[in-house]
């Protein structure tokens, strides 16, 4: 098993992966010191396919423990799943001393964040990451949130876990969409380092040559680590996490979540090389070059009936807007990214129709 440390200015705290090393959780809740009062949130679909492996660890002889199993999609990562959980807590009598465990993809994992992170103004909190996606970037970082008012994830706070167990082996299951997802959202470190080894590993993996899988995990939350200890609270450096984003949330939302976080997060990406391209950042030539590699996903994701009107509008309510201008991370070359950047209207509708006339 390997580990690796984030030593953000809040808490420092490992990060676990391997192979069935989910089995180890128990003794890495007592080497971590932590409350053996266990209070599991648990997506649905993952604890009816992982029933056995769950409950195995259910069963052991924690001092207290309760589940909460719940149906993880964007419409439940909400107040009212959180005031569930809220009242489950209480019902079973379960205070400040408590350690909540996340199994579940990014959805579960954040709303479990939030809620670990203001029951009793914060408690232990485990993450548990079982999607491709949640492996390489949600679980690590901190960032915890709810959607609210038709936005995603603006309500939130930053609270970083006590640690984070990888077990890949949730991956032997784990379905080709699931997969392309995690995949879309390991392009941004190509751009983020301007490391070759993204370009040559991901397009290997979307043939299912998954060996390569753990080493680009690692490298991922390697990377991640270094910008979180750097920035933990996005003042700074680490918004260049946010390449793509400001389109993908947008374009989620406009479809109301027909379209998953990875493959939104491809999309945007693409519409931001357009932008950087029409702020005159980049060349045609470079754009070209600079498009190849999401555009190996193009045949996986499609989008249909979009009104990029309706996506600027969902824009000007992102989370990331400073006095009312939208803010973008935008690349100017492989592993030099510009942050803040402020964008004309009729530029950003431009870069949307373009990027997003590829995958329709």
């Amino acid at each position: 098993m390997k580990t690796i440390k984030v030593n953000a200015s809040s808490k420092s705290y490992p990060v676990y992966i391997g192979s069935n090393s989910f089995a180890k959780l128990e003794r890495l809740i007592k080497s971590n010191k932590l409350y053996e009062n266990i209070f599991f949130i648990i997506d649905k679909n993952v604890f009816t396919k992982y029933n056995s492996k769950i409950n195995s660890l259910i069963n052991y002889n924690f001092k207290k423990k309760s589940v909460f199993v719940f149906e993880a999609n964007e419409k439940n990562k909400s107040f009212d799943s959180a005031k569930n959980i809220y009242n489950k807590l209480i019902k079973d009598s379960f205070g400040r001393d408590t350690t909540i465990i996340s199994i579940g993809g990014g959805i579960t994992g954040d709303l479990a964040a939030f809620v670990a992170s203001t029951f009793g103004r914060g408690t232990n909190f485990v993450q548990v990451p079982t999607t491709l996606l949640s492996m390489v970037d949600s679980s690590v970082g901190g960032k915890t949130g709810i959607n609210f008012s038709q936005t995603k994830n603006l309500i939130g706070t930053f609270f970083q876990p006590d640690f984070v167990l990888i077990d890949l082996d949730f991956l032997k299951s784990l379905p080709d969409e699931e997969l392309i997802c995690g995949l879309g959202e390991t392009v941004k470190y190509f751009y983020l380092t301007g490391e070759s080894f993204y370009k040559n590993i991901i397009p290997k993996i979307l043939e299912n040559n998954l060996s390569q899988v753990e080493k680009i995990i690692f490298n991922s939350i390697n990377y991640k680590a270094r910008i979180v200890e750097s920035d933990e609270k996005e003042t700074g450096l680490r918004k260049v996490l946010n390449l793509g984003h400001t389109f993908a949330h947008a374009i989620e939302v406009e479809q109301n979540h027909k379209i998953k976080h990875g493959q939104a997060v491809i999309v945007g990406i693409v519409c931001s090389l357009f932008l950087s391209h029409k702020l005159e950042l980049i060349s045609e030539k470079e754009l070209d070059t600079l498009l190849e590699l999401p555009l190996k996903f193009q045949k996986f994701i499609s989008i249909d009936g979009i009104n990029t009107n309706s996506v600027f509008k969902i824009m000007k309510r992102d989370k990331k807007n400073r006095n009312g201008k939208i803010k973008f991370v935008l690349v100017k070359n492989p592993g030099q990214i510009l942050i803040d950047v402020e964008a004309e209207k009729d530029f950003v509708i431009h870069s949307l129709e373009k990027g997003l006339s590829l995958f329709i």
